[in-house]
C-alpha cells in the first residue's frame, strides 16, 4: 500500500514522520523522497536485524533519519529521547515482514523447517518455544482461540500436551504436523482455504510478543503525539488487528480527539494483490488529528 500511505500521510518538505514498524525501509524510502528538503523521518523498529538493514538501504538519508531500536509501545520515551514532543503523521505497518518469514531460523514460517521462536525483538526472553512447551492445556486453547480464532483450539492444545510428554516440541515443522494431525480428516481440506497451521502460528506469534495488547496502548500514545492535522495511518493483515483500530479510532473520534478520513478501510488493488499477494488481507484505517 506504498501509493495510499503516500496519499493519505499527506506529505510536504519540512514534516517530520514516525514509521513505528520500519520493517525493510519500503515505506521510509517513499516517505523521504516527499518531506525532503527540511522533513525528518523516525524509523522504529523492534527487530535490529532488519533497522541494520534500514540503515544501510537509506545510507544517503543518514543525515535525515533517526533508526530507533525499540517496541512502538515505548514510542512515546523514544522521541522524548530525540528532542520531539509533536510529529506530523505516523505510520504502523503491523505483522511480520517478508524479511523475517523467508528467514526460517526466525521460526515465523509453517513451509519451511526452523526452531521455534517467533521473536520480534531476538533479546526478548520469551520464544515460541517457551510458550507450547510450558503453557497448560488450557492457556494453549485460550491463545489459540483468542489470538488466531482457531476453530480446533482445544483439540490442538490437547495434542500438543501429549506429545511433549514425549519431547519437547522444538522445531516449526514439529508444530505444523501436530497441528495437522489435530485436525480432523475430513476437514483438512474442506475447512481450511489457508495452510491448517496459519491461524496457529499467528495465535502463537501474537502471544509471544503481545502485540494486541501493545497496539492497544500505541493507539492512545501516538494520538496524543500528533500535531493538529497530524495523520496516523495502520495497516493490519487480521480481524483482530483491524478491530482494535477500529474501535480506537471511533473512541478517539467521539472524544473530539481525531477525525476518522477512511469510514470503510483502504483495501489493496486487485494488481497489488497479484504482484504481492501476501497484501491481499491488509486494511488501511486513517485518523487525522483536529
Amino acid at each position: 500500500m506504498l501509493d495510499e500511505i503516500l496519499e493519505y500521510l499527506n506529505l510536504a518538505p519540512g514534516k517530520i514522520i514516525v514509521d513505528a514498524t520500519m520493517g525493510t525501509a519500503g515505506h521510509s524510502l517513499g516517505i523521504l523522497g516527499r518531506i525532503l528538503p527540511g522533513g525528518r523521518l523516525i524509523g522504529i523498529d523492534c527487530d535490529e536485524e532488519s533497522l541494520e538493514l534500514c540503515r544501510m538501504r537509506l545510507v544517503d538519508f543518514s543525515a535525515t533519519c533517526e533508526f530507533v531500536h525499540s517496541n512502538f509501545v515505548d514510542i512515546d520515551r523514544q522521541l522524548k529521547k530525540i528532542g520531539i514532543s509533536h510529529v506530523d503523521g505516523m505510520l504502523f505497518d503491523l505483522g511480520v515482514s517478508s524479511f523475517q518469514l523467508n528467514k526460517a531460523q526466525r521460526g515465523f514460517s509453517f513451509q519451511n523447517d526452523g526452531p521455534l521462536d517467533m521473536r520480534l525483538d531476538t533479546h526478548a526472553a520469551f520464544s515460541a518455544y517457551d510458550l507450547i512447551n510450558n503453557l497448560d492445556e488450557e492457556e494453549l486453547s485460550s491463545v489459540l482461540w483468542n489470538f488466531g480464532e482457531e476453530r480446533w483450539h482445544n483439540r490442538i492444545a490437547r495434542l500438543l500436551v501429549e506429545e511433549r510428554r514425549k519431547q519437547p516440541i522444538s522445531t516449526t515443522l514439529q508444530l505444523v504436523g501436530i497441528v495437522i494431525r489435530s485436525i480432523p480428516y475430513k476437514y483438512r481440506h474442506k475447512y481450511y482455504r489457508i495452510h491448517q497451521a496459519t491461524r496457529t502460528f499467528q495465535a502463537v506469534r501474537i502471544a509471544v510478543n503481545k502485540e494486541l495488547e501493545a497496539l492497544e496502548t500505541v493507539l492512545e500514545k501516538a494520538v496524543s503525539l500528533l500535531k493538529k492535522n497530524g495523520r496516523i495511518c495502520v495497516i493490519s493483515f487480521h480481524s483482530l488487528e483491524d478491530r482494535i483500530v477500529k474501535h480506537a479510532f471511533k473512541k478517539f473520534a467521539m472524544d473530539g480527539l481525531i477525525k476518522i478520513i477512511t469510514p470503510k478501510p483502504i483495501t489493496v488493488s486487485e494488481l497489488e494483490q497479484i504482484a504481492n499477494p501476501a497484501s491481499r488481507s491488509s486494511k488501511l484505517r486513517v485518523g487525522e488529528r483536529i
